[in-house]
């Protein structure tokens, strides 16, 4: 069977882009392309092409892995995308992508110096930039930042390439291309600007000015559940298209992008995708963050270490759905209004989507990155319940439900990676501690910057995490699961 190299070559029922490719030259350049860009900021690209066309393509960067590069290279881009639901299953192709770079620093300097470049995305994950959120500046701890103050003019991370392209760009008399971040951190395109700005003055305060004041950094939000691939979505491109497609992905029908609309030099129509378009993208973000990312994570722990793989096995278990359906009640009341969004409706949609059948979506991917992760999505919903006078149990669990996971093995002995940037850190911090719930939560929650200091220091909740975590120590995490249901 030949590969996927070129729409001619399919013979199948995927619906394939409703424009040519080729017709269409590159004006993003997008770091970190991943499988959830490839399921979301592609696809409505694909759909912005379609309807209104443009020189909208995109240059994909992997920033340190040639995976996705070798798959989608020989393929002039083109992959299948898979939407698994309770419904039934769909395919279509997205030409959207015009190539790939792979870990080559140099290149992906000059595709962002490129004139026809107006925009840039990123979704690097949140350890991928490496700024400081407490201080919204640079981590000079972090490799990347390091290694790019060191020598700024051959930049290898995030911060390091905006930094110089923007640079270089205004020396050539080109107009800077607008920064807009696609991760799942609070006020993402202020924050991302912040560590832009801090990384320059670094450098050249008179850059950092002129960045402050002539680069867009809109803000976004992102959702869409996406699985990593198996061999069974290769498998179901291969009978949707009638080629072999390695850079196929599937994920959930819903698809949802919230985007401050600040795009000085254009942009796609994104709008023809579902985009929605708001001067203000913080409350909408931080729904998601609280709700959806923050019971990601409980469930996450949770599951993962009651022995099920996948979000749907957990929504299948009657007292982890609880937890779930508990978490969201606990999180929706700290958010305020939100005009027309009713959160009640929000979290029956979000335990719908974690049910669906179709999604193969795995609590221990879901696990990763822990300490990146909870201050946003539930040290700062607890900051507020604590402040408010809120129940905290549910975020106190969720803490606990990480600790627990924290200390690498399972119920019964078997050791795993935490996939943690702070791993080293946490085993240091645990070395020689007994399994005592007082003892282990104090380490953990003095871990310098995890915590804001006012919920580090609250008695009720220190006392609230302590007492979660000794009930999972002292019970496996499927009996304190149960219990916590029942309470």
């Amino acid at each position: 069977m030949s590969r996927l190299e070129s729409l001619t070559a399919l013979h199948g029922p995927a619906r394939l882009p409703g424009y040519d490719p080729q017709a269409h030259g590159r004006g993003i350049v997008h770091l970190g392309i991943g499988a959830f860009h490839r399921a979301h900021q592609a696809v409505m690209t694909d759909d912005a092409l379609a309807a209104q066309g443009g020189d909208w393509r995109i240059t994909g960067v992997s920033l340190r892995s040639t995976e996705v590069a070798q798959a989608l290279n020989p393929q002039n881009g083109l992959y299948t995308l898979i939407e698994r639901g309770a419904a039934g299953t769909s395919a279509r192709v997205i030409g959207a992508i015009r190539d790939v770079i792979a870990a080559d620093p140099a290149a992906t300097l000059a595709a962002l110096v490129d004139a026809q470049v107006r925009i840039v995305t990123l979704t690097v994950t949140e350890k991928g930039y490496g700024i400081d959120r407490a201080r919204r500046a640079p981590d000079p701890r972090h490799p990347a930042v390091a290694a790019d103050l060191a020598d700024p003019a051959h930049p290898s991370g995030a911060l390091g390439l905006l930094t110089e392209a923007l640079r270089l760009r205004r020396a050539a008399g080109v107009a800077p291309f607008t920064v807009l971040c696609c991760d799942n951190l609070p006020e993402n395109g202020a924050l991302l600007r912040d560590g832009v700005t801090g990384f320059a003055r670094m450098r050249d305060a008179d850059l950092a000015d002129w960045i402050a004041a002539e680069v867009a950094f809109p803000s976004s939000m992102v959702d869409r559940i996406t699985p990593a691939a198996t061999a069974e979505t290769l498998a179901e491109a291969e009978r949707q298209t009638g080629c072999t497609d390695l850079a196929a992905i599937e994920t959930e029908p819903f698809l949802q992008w919230v985007i401050e609309d600040h795009f000085p030099t254009g942009r796609p129509a994104w709008e023809a995708g579902g985009a929605l378009f708001v001067s203000d993208v913080a409350p909408y973000e931080r729904m998601k963050l609280t709700m959806l990312n923050g019971s990601h994570s409980m469930l996450a722990y949770a599951g993962f270490l009651s022995g099920k793989k996948y979000v749907r096995d957990v929504m299948a278990d009657p007292a982890l759905a609880a937890l779930v359906a508990r978490h969201h009640a606990a999180a929706a009341s700290v958010l305020p209004p939100l005009p027309g969004i009713d959160l009640a409706a929000y979290a029956a949609a979000l335990q719908d989507r974690f049910r669906n059948p179709a999604i193969a979506h795995e609590t221990f991917q879901i696990a990763m990155d822990g300490t990146e992760k909870l201050p946003q999505r539930i040290f700062q919903p607890a900051l507020v319940a604590l402040e408010q006078g809120l129940p905290l149990r549910p975020f106190a669990f969720a803490t606990a439900a990480w600790m627990r996971y924290a200390l690498g093995e399972t119920d019964a002995g078997q050791a795993y990676a935490l996939r943690d940037p702070r791993e080293a850190e946490i085993r240091t911090a645990l070395a020689g501690l007994p399994r005592d719930a007082a003892a282990i939560g104090a380490a953990l929650m003095d871990l310098p910057g995890f915590l804001p200091p006012a919920l580090r220091d609250a008695a009720d909740w220190r006392r609230s995490v302590t007492e979660a975590l000794g009930l999972i120590l002292a019970q496996g995490m499927a009996h304190a699961v149960g219990h916590e249901a029942e309470a």
